[in-house]
Order: C-alpha cells, then structure tokens, then sequence
C-alpha cells in the first residue's frame, strides 16, 4: 500500500535513492541518465523514477525545500518501502570567498538550526554526520570520475531569508563550506533509522562574491554529483 505521501507500490523503490530537492531535477536526470526509468511517484507532484544506472537498479525522487518536508519522504521511504541508502544530490550557497560556482562538496556533516533536532534531543546539540563508508565510496568515485571534490561540515537552516549582517561570519570561521535547507535532518533520521545518509552538493551561488547560477543551470547542469550519488551502494 502507498504511504501518505508517496504513491508507489512495494519494490517499486530501489535500495538506495538519490533525493534532489528539485522533482523537475529528478525527472531530467531520470530521463537523461538512467535507463528504463519508470514514474513510481507523482503525489503532490514530487516526482520519483526507478531506473538502471550502468546496470544497478537506482531510484531518484524530489524531497522538496527544507527540512520539514525532507524528513516528511525520508521516514515513509524507509519505514514503508525499505530504502537503506539515502543521497542529497543538491545545491549549496558556499560561504567562504574562495569557493567557485560548480564545485562539487561531499558533505562530512551539517550543523543547523532544525527544529526537530532540537526536540528530539531536548535542547542538547547533536552532530548530525554523513555516514563514513558512503562518504569513502563517494570520494574513491570522485577520483574515478576525474571529479574534484572538497570535504568538510555544511550548515543547514531552515530559513532562506535573512537581512541580518555577516550571518555566516561565524560558521566561515569555524570551518564552514557552504549553507542549504536540508542535510542536517537527514543525517539524524538517517541514524535514528539505522540507514546510511549522504549529501552530495554543487555550489550554485557564493554568498560572498555574488556569483550564482540560474534555475535553469540548477536543474540541468549540475550532473556530477549525480553520477558520484549514482556509483554509491
């Protein structure tokens, strides 16, 4: 039976899934990378494809902005259709001056502001990190794929706009690469499931220089992070 939010049917989704924010960014990597890609999801119009990758069975679906809704699709695909490996393939703004547009960072783990982690675990703080065997996977296929990639913590937040001044000064001085919406929550869910949780992030806009992307560009450019998601499992 489909969950409340996902209308697939059990098998129709593979062990390990990678989770664009974007449905329109799932369907073009299904229909540009995959092969005998079917819709298993169109509830809500957030879109999910199973498909073959270089002969491995691989699904990719849309979790929406944020962490509300990203944890809303990672408790349904594991509780109620057994995904054991969970991949962001997104975009990140990065913080730090030297950071170009169209880098690749493979995220180690994600601070942030999530509500949930904060009820969850009483007002104590958690480190929410990336599980380190998909982490080694993702970096050795970086390397195959002659792919540059930078390693380090990532900040989550729940809120996109902010007027306060030099907001990210203090996360750039603690090491900080780059801000999105969505990581830190995975990572908790991912080991409050007892599942592996990865996030693997283009930078599509620097906060410091100004330099960004369009929608375009976001949708259908940014296909080396896909293809790392991709050789994981």
């Amino acid at each position: 039976m489909a969950s409340i939010h996902i209308g697939a049917n059990p098998g129709d989704i593979a062990e390990t899934i990678l989770l664009p924010g974007d449905p329109m960014r799932a369907k073009f990597v299904a229909e540009n990378l995959l092969d005998d890609a079917v819709c298993f999801n169109k509830v809500r119009g957030m879109l999910g494809y199973t498909g073959y990758y270089n002969g491995k069975r691989v699904s990719i679906m849309g979790s929406g902005m944020g962490m509300g809704s990203v944890g809303i699709y990672v408790n349904e695909l594991v509780n109620d259709f057994g995904v054991k490996q969970l991949i962001r393939v997104g975009t990140c703004g990065a913080i730090r001056e030297e950071i170009k547009v169209g880098q690749v960072i493979l995220a180690m783990s994600a601070s942030g502001d999530a509500d949930a982690n904060m009820l969850y675990f009483e007002g104590m703080h958690y480190a929410a990190t990336a599980d380190y065997d998909l982490l080694v996977q993702a970096d050795e296929a970086a390397k195959r794929l002659n792919i540059e990639t930078l390693k380090g913590t990532i900040f989550s937040t729940n809120t996109f706009y902010d007027a306060s001044e030099n907001r990210w000064d203090k996360w750039e001085k603690h090491g900080v690469l780059g801000v999105e919406m969505e990581s830190q929550i995975l990572f908790t869910l991912a080991k409050r499931l007892n599942v592996k949780a990865l996030a693997i992030l283009t930078v599509s806009d620097n906060v410091k220089t100004g330099e960004a992307s369009d929608s375009q560009e976001r949708e259908q450019k940014y296909m080396d992070m896909m293809r790392i998601g991709f050789e994981l499992g």
